[in-house]
């Protein structure tokens, strides 16, 4: 485990340049070791996951912010995971309870730095200064313009930096969590409408499962439930692919494969079904227990 077991996960506006996504890469690898990068071109977005190689993951992420805030125009970004920056998200994770005072203190002072290069930022999960303001979905209602209109009416004020949002940049929402999953499920049969509402009935607020958020995208010639699993321990990863066929079930709609957005614990993977395609994602190699391991092996960290 690095340092007080912390790693940034920042997630830019950006998933199909390859080159800049390589350049913006080095950026956030600035004290810090890039354990994993994945960029996926439908959504325009990529996920970046990092050691801090000292423990002290604000010089990757400032270092990272500032590369993205000057080479991408969220104003011209096209695809389909919602948004509202160039840096949309820049969460500190802490990997252990020992370390959760930590990643307190260091997501604040990456909030501060972020918002001293003039964009606003946003507080969000359990630095949130209310309920409300918990949920990323509160933030990216109606997008950019939306964002801007909510913010110059007084609807909406940034916790951290200038009241409206970056010209070219947007605004930033940042917060200190432990691992969460990423996971995305494809289906067949599925009209855009069957996919929101099976996403609908997934999801927490739905009455479904217990911290899944859910929404229902396009994807290509399919279309995907796209999913964050706040506690992909309580709630492992094939539980989510169990119950979102269930619910696809009377849709005539079949979940064909699975996707897992950057690394996720060991434990998020038990029982996994061996059947349900998972891409390019290693099964034994994309856990961030492994990754880290083979880093304190080569005495890296």
């Amino acid at each position: 485990m690095t340092g007080p077991g912390l790693l940034a996960v920042p997630n830019v506006s950006e998933g199909r340049d390859e080159a800049l996504i390589g350049r913006l890469a080095g950026s956030f690898a600035v004290d810090a070791l890039l354990l994993d990068s994945h960029s996926d071109p439908i959504h325009n977005r990529t996920v970046f996951t990092l050691a801090p190689t000292g423990g002290d993951t604000v010089p990757a992420l400032i270092g990272g912010a500032r590369a993205t805030i000057e080479a991408l125009d969220v104003r011209r970004h096209r695809g389909e995971h919602p948004r509202i920056g160039a840096l949309d998200v820049a969460p500190v994770v802490w990997l252990a309870p020992e370390a959760h005072d930590a990643a307190r203190d260091q997501a604040l002072r990456v909030a501060d730095a972020i918002a001293d290069l003039g964009v606003p930022v946003f507080l969000y999960g359990e630095l949130a200064s209310s309920d409300e303001r918990r949920e990323r979905a509160h933030f990216r209602r109606g997008g950019i313009d939306a964002l801007a209109t909510r913010m110059r009416a007084g609807e909406l004020a940034p916790d951290r930096g200038p009241a409206e949002p970056h010209q070219t940049a947007g605004a930033t929402l940042v917060t200190a969590r432990p691992p969460l999953a990423a996971f995305n499920l494809e289906l067949e049969g599925a009209s855009l409408a069957a996919a929101r509402e099976i996403a609908a009935e997934l999801r927490e607020a739905g009455g479904g499962l217990p911290g899944v958020r859910a929404i229902g995208l396009e994807f290509g010639a399919r279309t995907q439930v796209s999913t964050n699993v706040h506690d992909p321990i309580a709630v492992p990863l094939a539980a989510v692919a169990r119950r979102t066929a269930e619910l696809a079930a009377p849709h005539d709609v079949r979940v064909v494969a699975a996707e897992v957005v950057g690394l996720v614990p060991r434990a998020a993977l038990v029982d996994f079904p061996a059947d349900l395609p998972l891409g390019e994602f290693d099964r034994a190699t994309g856990v961030i227990e492994e990754r880290l391991r083979a880093l304190a092996d080569e005495s890296i960290i």
